[in-house]
């Protein structure tokens, strides 16, 4: 992960609905990963969508048993 590649987005818990900022490592392209809540420990399932330049085109935020 390189510093430059991170990108800060303010988002919301699907399950608790607390604001977090969330950081997201553009370099790795477009994929999808898990990220914990900082409030309620809950299971995020992230889909991030990167352009073939390398920017954020797309973030998508969704619970452990929703298909995204």
């Amino acid at each position: 992960m390189h510093e430059a590649h991170l990108d800060s987005h303010p988002v919301n818990c699907p399950y608790c609905d607390m604001p977090f900022d969330l950081l997201i490592d553009i370099s790795q392209g477009s994929h999808e990963t898990w990220e914990d809540c900082p409030y309620c420990c809950s299971p995020i399932q992230l889909r991030v969508m990167v352009s073939v330049s390398g920017e954020l085109e797309g973030l998508a935020l969704g619970r452990d048993d929703e298909v995204l």
